[in-house]
């Protein structure tokens, strides 16, 4: 099978040398924020990466300065009480999560600007993260009234440990590209301008070498993110919950409004 680019609208391909698939998030006027078109292609992406045979590993980035600023607002507006949209999003968050870790190709990340939501999801579940040092990083959430799913439960603690996942997760705070690799979040953190430049020389090493040691050296590492499934499948139905009650309407509401919001589980 070969990859069709013409069936996706908001991720650009380009094929490098030695197998090397470069994708790139390109909505920068939104700072590539997730909306449901782009959530849905970040999800299917990688059963077609997986089964694309020109491509022996995939290296993706964010067009401009963001890699993805997270859930498009809108979209987040939309699904709030609606049950059919959140029924829709928990199978395609669980998508989103399965397919990268099943992907048979090997997945590098190179975060040059702010990873949030969908975005960081991609960032963090990738074989091998790059992060710029100043890119921020941050599941937020729960500043949106929501319960921390996604990726959070099956690979914050795994990587950061789990007293800096309860942090990062309860208080929503953002880590920067530094900070996640002193804490073993993402592989390597550089400049600005050396990210993608270093996630391309790390692509072509792997496009270069035994692809049968390197897939199924990958495949047994995820056995650990296998082994957290009910972890995240719990976290996902808890996240979708949360969709449905009062707190995400007023905490998109805030996010519109720029102002802190006032949760009405934590009035009086």
């Amino acid at each position: 099978m070969t990859l069709d680019p013409s069936t996706y609208t908001q991720l650009r391909f380009e094929r490098r040398d030695d197998g090397v698939l470069l994708i790139t998030i390109d909505n920068p006027a939104k700072y590539n924020a997730a909306d449901e078109v782009l959530h849905g292609e970040l999800a299917r992406v990688w059963r077609d990466v997986s089964s694309d045979a020109a491509t022996r590993v995939a290296v993706i980035t964010g067009a401009g300065r963001a890699f993805s600023a997270g859930g498009d607002l809108g979209m987040v507006e939309r699904m709030a009480g609606d049950h059919e949209r959140v029924a829709h999003m928990l199978r395609e968050m669980s998508d989103l999560v399965w397919n990268i870790i099943d992907c048979e190709k090997p997945v590098v990340s190179a975060i040059n600007g702010v990873a949030v939501g969908a975005g960081v999801v991609v960032a963090l579940l990738a074989d091998i993260a790059i992060a710029a040092e100043d890119a921020k990083l941050g599941d937020g959430h729960v500043r949106l009234g929501v319960a921390a799913g996604d990726h959070a439960a099956i690979i914050w603690p795994l990587l950061a440990g789990m007293a800096k996942a309860r942090y990062y997760l309860l208080t929503g705070e953002m880590v920067t590209g530094a900070e996640a690799e002193r804490l073993g979040m993402v592989a390597k953190a550089v400049p600005r301008e050396q990210v993608l430049d270093e996630a391309l020389r790390v692509a072509h090493a792997l496009g270069i070498g035994s692809q049968q040691a390197i897939r199924l050296t990958k495949r047994a590492l995820n056995s650990w993110l296998r082994s957290a499934g009910p972890a995240f499948e719990q976290s996902a139905a808890y996240e979708m919950l949360t969709f449905m009650g009062p707190d995400v309407v007023e905490g998109a509401a805030a996010l519109r409004e720029k102002r802190p919001p006032n949760f009405p589980s934590a009035r009086g």
